[in-house]
């Protein structure tokens, strides 16, 4: 279905709608919060926070999503929603609930991966599947891969990982949920030039969303959205990716999810090394995200969020470009784009590490453990 004045029409509305139901929404899920108990008090070394703060305000970012494509979504599809989509909404409602409940209750880790291994199943048995892979080695003949009966387990396991993904990285006031908005707009352009109007009106309405709530979350923080947000955004970013990128038979299918997710699997996939590499076990929880490394650096929240979002945009970029362009001029602006950003990281440590010797601190170093990681 090529993108009609129309479809954009509808695009365009359930981004603006999603906006104002998270908008309004917000405030009256902090009261919930409170009233609950969903509160997150600052009791270890990875808060960054010093004051109780509530959380559970994904759930107003959910609200935004579900009404938004409800209302907008049958219209572009003519016969309802699809199967696909709505076994994704399934799930999604899924782990909302478990996230409201993590948030209240702070439930153990198994019996969370348990439920999110549940929702990606039933987004699977709806026919969200990763069938076909491009072939990451390009100097095979063979184009993609067929991936038989093991398109059930990797789908599961990709959806889950983003899942979880997103949720690691939700350790700075307004991170995650920029980073979506970030993700789930480079999804959306690329939809629209891919003509997949479904998937532009599902990443309109979740970018809605999330710029409803980030006023709300931004430093300082007057809610969180816990992991009820955080879940979330990561499942259906999860479900989306596989609708809109996975299924074209090109060199771009393999790379692109991976450059729109890339901060969020990078992070993980750095965790779970360092973690295993220390004998501990890979959901421990410790203070060494990325975030965590720019604080220490000497930067403020505003200024790693700030540079975060600017990685997550790059990043969004490159995805933009692999699919609007030949893959040969991609990879050459991807190979600039990585020449850039190395020189640049490289001369900002050079002057931030000039200035740490400079200015040091007046108070002790070990002092800065009562920052922290997640706002869940």
């Amino acid at each position: 279905m090529s993108m009609t004045i129309e479809s954009i029409g509808l695009v365009a509305g359930a981004l603006v709608a999603a906006l104002l139901v998270a908008l309004i929404t917000t405030p009256i899920v902090k009261n919930l919060a409170q009233k609950w108990g969903a509160v997150d008090v600052p009791k270890d070394g990875r808060r960054m926070h010093d004051h109780p703060i509530p959380r559970m305000g994904g759930l107003a970012i959910f609200l935004g999503f579900l009404l938004s494509v409800i209302l907008f979504l049958p219209f572009l599809s003519g016969d309802g929603i699809s199967l696909q989509i709505r076994g994704m909404l399934l799930g999604a409602v899924i782990i909302v609930v478990l996230g409201i409940l993590d948030d209240i209750y702070a439930l153990p880790a198994l019996p969370k991966l348990i439920v999110q291994i549940v929702a990606a199943v039933i987004a699977v048995g709806s026919g969200n599947l990763v069938t076909v892979i491009s072939n990451p080695n390009v100097f095979s003949s063979e184009l993609y891969w067929e991936l038989g009966w093991l398109s059930y387990p990797v789908t599961v396991v990709w959806i889950v990982g983003v899942t979880n993904a997103v949720n690691l990285i939700d350790g700075l006031d307004g991170l995650a949920c920029g980073v979506s908005t970030i993700s789930s707009m480079t999804m959306l352009v690329i939809a629209l030039a891919m003509a997949e109007p479904e998937v532009a009106v599902l990443m309109a309405a979740l970018a809605g969303a999330c710029l409803g709530f980030l006023p709300y979350n931004m430093n300082p923080a007057k809610i969180f959205m816990g992991d009820t947000g955080s879940t979330f955004l990561g499942y259906v970013l999860g479900v989306v990716s596989i609708q809109g990128l996975f299924k074209y038979y090109m060199l771009i299918s393999f790379v692109v999810p991976f450059l729109l997710l890339g901060l969020p699997i990078f992070d993980t996939c750095f965790a779970f090394i360092r973690r295993i590499a220390h004998g501990q076990s890979p959901m421990h929880a410790d203070r060494s995200h990325i975030h965590h490394r720019l604080i220490d650096m000497g930067l403020s929240q505003k200024q790693a969020v700030a540079v975060l979002y600017i990685i997550s945009a790059i990043l969004g970029l490159s995805a933009v470009v692999l699919t609007t362009l030949s893959p040969v001029r991609a990879m050459l602006l991807l190979f600039a784009l990585c020449v850039t950003g190395g020189v640049s990281v490289r001369i900002f440590l050079h002057n931030n590490s000039g200035q740490n010797h400079h200015d040091q601190p007046a108070k002790p170093a070990e002092n800065d453990e009562n920052k922290g990681d997640k706002e869940s």
